[in-house]
């Protein structure tokens, strides 16, 4: 069976799905190393693969970059997009390409699998003499891949069809580009000229269509169209994790059967440092309203909860959605990408409010494909809150193109996908590489 090297930044959002992909490919029978932050072994090892970890230059504490990076907390906005692709991503890269080469030289890989910002892959995707196995590179968010189709991923930009459009696109692409992000891009190359390799060819937050293949962890009906999308780039469907098997009901559990409508609330397992931005002002604003309000706080203690439960808001640190979702009516969340993606595979529109990494993109989405109210915020008042969940169970639309992406979703298996899609790229080279 393959021997398969799967590369993942440090942070939970990136090598989260990565252990999900890694876990399907051991079932099959592969052989799976994962390279990323020492801190991930035990998961990874939970999974059947070995565990390689990266070295100290290329693994940090993303839950502490602002300490970690001095000058980080004074920015925001494109200043942001700017400092954290040269310090997060471009910064890690030789580190990255060292302990990518020491593997290659003393394992034959068949194939390696890269989060999409793992940088080090690029000196073996550019160097045209290196001799290496397949990559394939994994999306952690959704599709930012340039297009004459759609405005310059970021800040949450719908599409606008027809020639205006792409006249519109081409303009925003251009300033972003040239000028906006152009000190990111600059780091890249700087960087790639230090280790004797040419600029890249593309924009740096694109470079991963250079691999092999392009995977793309959702349907396309939550994509936007991209008539110019390279034939290389698969979706695959979502990525979920698998289901639970030890879940415990809290003693409030049978309330879920109350007959009112039940509202979820949460932020996700990463930025849920701040409580007071979407979930309390969630409780608040439903406190008087006839729902079932369910919260989770991504494993924090309650006692952060800074306000008493009203009667009709039940709490936990963590429920696993996969038993929760096909209970609950409407979800509020910040818009991680994959927690929109599974509560939309049972069927339940959003109301997202997030402002920060991919968020914005994500909850555009939610609301271009009408599965959702996009707030526009991060940090959203009650009243807004309100409003936002009563229109959805106010209007049956909501959840009838929820339901159509529940279809959609239904008829893939991400994992099972990606497993393909590895078989594919191996068997291209093999003839080629006998020749």
């Amino acid at each position: 069976m393959p021997k398969i090297l799967i590369a993942s930044c440090p942070p939970a959002g990136h090598i989260a799905p990565l252990l999900n992909v890694a876990r399907g490919l051991v079932a099959r029978g592969d052989t799976v190393t994962v390279l990323t932050s020492a801190r991930h072994a035990d998961k990874i090892r939970a999974t059947g693969a070995e565990p390689r970890p990266l070295p100290l230059g290329a693994d940090y504490d993303d839950s502490a970059l602002d300490a970690e990076l001095p000058g980080r907390a004074e920015t925001s906005g494109i200043a942001r997009i700017n400092f954290d692709v040269e310090n997060i991503f471009v910064r890690p890269l030789p580190h990255q390409f060292n302990a990518l080469r020491e593997l290659l030289a003393d394992n034959d890989y068949d194939a390696i699998l890269t989060d999409a910002f793992f940088l080090g892959a690029l000196p073996l995707l550019l160097d045209e003499t290196a001799t290496r196995p397949p990559i394939l590179s994994y999306t952690t968010t959704p599709l930012f891949l340039t297009s004459r189709d759609t405005a310059p991923g970021g800040p949450g930009i719908a599409p606008m069809p027809g020639a205006l459009g792409r006249v519109r696109n081409r303009l925003l692409t251009a300033v972003v580009q040239n000028v906006l992000l152009r000190p990111a891009h600059r780091a890249a190359n700087r960087m790639l000229a230090a280790l004797g390799l040419p600029p890249l060819p593309v924009f740096v937050l694109d470079c991963g269509v250079l691999a092999d293949r392009v995977i793309v962890p959702t349907i396309p009906e939550f994509e936007y169209h991209r008539s110019d999308l390279p034939d290389h780039v698969r979706f695959v469907g979502a990525v979920n994790p698998l289901p639970s098997d030890d879940f415990t009901a809290p003693p409030w559990w049978d309330v879920l059967h109350s007959g009112r409508p039940v509202v979820h609330v949460t932020q996700g397992t990463i930025d849920n440092a701040d409580l007071s931005r979407l979930i309390e002002p969630t409780i608040e604003a439903l406190a008087g309203e006839n729902v079932t309000v369910i919260v989770t706080t991504g494993g924090r203690p309650l006692s952060q909860l800074r306000m008493p439960l009203p009667a009709n808001t039940f709490a936990a640190r963590y429920l696993p959605h996969d038993v929760l979702l096909p209970m609950v009516d409407v979800m509020v969340t910040n818009g991680g990408y994959g927690a929109v993606q599974r509560a939309l595979s049972d069927g339940v529109p959003l109301v997202v409010a997030g402002h920060t990494e991919d968020k914005p993109e994500v909850a555009a989405r939610v609301e271009y494909f009408g599965a959702g109210v996009n707030l526009r915020t991060g940090t959203p008042t009650p009243a807004e809150v309100r409003r936002a969940v009563l229109a959805i169970l106010g209007n049956t639309s909501y959840r009838d193109n929820a339901g159509r992406l529940q279809g959609a979703y239904a008829e893939r298996d991400g994992v099972t996908e990606i497993a393909a899609l590895v078989d594919e790229v191996i068997a291209e080279r093999q003839p080629s590489v006998s020749r």
